[in-house]
């Protein structure tokens, strides 16, 4: 009798739990589409169940924040838009946030919901549109204020100065020269400004994948932009950090490993105080921009400013440089201190990151190859997450 009972119990176990095995349950898709119409473009979110949702105008980007009482997968389209430059998708504690980063910041938007199946519509167009030309909500008989259906224009309670959409912190890259001002060129021919940049993008990617945090760069292309020009994006984009990525050179050929610079009039050594030089008057030395004879003053009140931030910006470069010497196997040069103008005017912990040096011919090859470019990005990721980390607890 036992025999049978057990023999009946295993079968049962079979019938309900294997089925359990044999097919799991996978996660709900949230699908997101963009579909381009004459004048405007429609971004289409299908949800699996009603989201509460609020919507945020920043700059050139429009930040989406979505709660649901159940975890889902996402599934976006590729696609080609005149209005709309780019999807960005991350998750934080208790939420999901979709950017959408548009051609140009004078855009003008508005949404509605469609109930079944559950669907939040965004049109983006270049202008706002009058009402004889209004082809949204109205035509479809749905409410289009926003407030009306539980979306807000207003942020949520920000918890800080430097906090973007919905308390959404924004980390500011600086890809170091560009355009007509090249920086370093090694050996063989590669220049400072495209490893910067290329390193950057690397890094964007590797933030947005990773992290609930926008990310801005102060150049996308090779293109000149000045040194009060950075500062002023990532006050603008009231930056909560600000990381400057330059390759290194020196007149010493062996001379080899990454360096992390924060901001001080009085340089750590006169190899810092050198490069320092360089760097801020790369343009006046290639005879392109006079000096400005106010600068000595400007920095002095600027490296005021930078002076409440000087400890969390010294705790961020000794926690990349960390990350740089374990993951790279490079020689360890330490965290120092530079009057560097692009830190200079950042309202937020700023460092400058001298990867490797071009001058070196070895190092130099390293830069050029793809693996060694993705290592420095994820360095430089693993230092700034340990660097939040360690304020989170504080």
């Amino acid at each position: 009798m036992r025999r049978e009972k057990l023999s009946r119990l295993t079968i049962l176990f079979f019938i309900f739990l294997l089925p359990i095995f044999l097919f799991p349950q996978r996660q709900p898709l949230l699908k997101i589409s963009i579909k381009d119409l004459p004048e405007y473009s429609r971004v289409i979110i299908e949800s699996p169940s009603p989201l509460s949702v609020n919507i945020e105008k920043a700059g050139s980007f429009l930040a989406v924040k979505m709660r649901a009482d159940e975890a889902f997968r996402i599934q976006r389209k590729p696609f080609k838009s005149k209005f709309i430059k780019s999807l960005g998708w991350s998750k934080g504690q208790d939420f999901y946030m979709l950017t959408v980063q548009t051609e140009s910041p004078d855009f003008w938007y508005d949404s509605f919901r469609i109930p079944n199946p559950p669907q939040l519509i965004i049109d983006i167009s270049s202008e706002k549109k009058t009402e004889k030309e209004q082809p949204l909500a109205e035509k479809k008989n749905i409410p289009s204020n926003t407030e009306k259906q539980g979306l807000s224009s207003n942020p949520e309670k920000k918890g800080s100065n430097n906090s973007g959409p919905f308390g959404m912190k924004t980390v500011v890259i600086d890809p170091g020269h560009g355009g007509l001002e090249s920086g370093a060129k090694g050996k063989f021919g590669a220049l400072e400004k495209d490893i910067a940049l290329d390193i950057a993008l690397k890094l964007k990617e590797i933030i947005e994948k990773n992290m609930a945090y926008r990310v801005v760069l102060t150049r996308e292309k090779d293109t000149y932009v000045s040194l009060e020009s950075r500062a002023s994006v990532a006050n603008n984009n009231r930056a909560y950090l600000f990381i400057s990525i330059h390759a290194n050179s020196s007149y010493r050929k062996k001379a080899s490993g990454s360096e992390t610079f924060f901001l001080s009039l009085n340089a750590t050594d006169e190899e810092a105080r050198r490069l320092a030089y360089l760097e801020n008057n790369y343009s006046e030395l290639e005879g392109r921009i006079a000096s400005d004879n106010g600068d000595d003053i400007k920095m002095i009140l600027w490296d005021l400013a930078q002076s409440s931030y000087l400890k969390q910006s010294s705790q961020l470069a000794e926690c990349i440089q960390r990350e740089l010497n374990a993951l790279l196997h490079t020689a360890n040069r330490g965290i120092k201190q530079a009057p560097f103008k692009v830190l200079t005017g950042v309202a937020c912990p700023a460092v400058l990151v001298e990867v490797a040096f071009l001058s070196n011919p070895d190092e130099e090859k390293k830069l050029l190859t793809e693996g060694f470019q993705k290592n420095v990005a994820r360095a430089i990721y693993r230092g700034l997450m340990n660097f939040l980390k360690f304020y989170s607890k504080e």
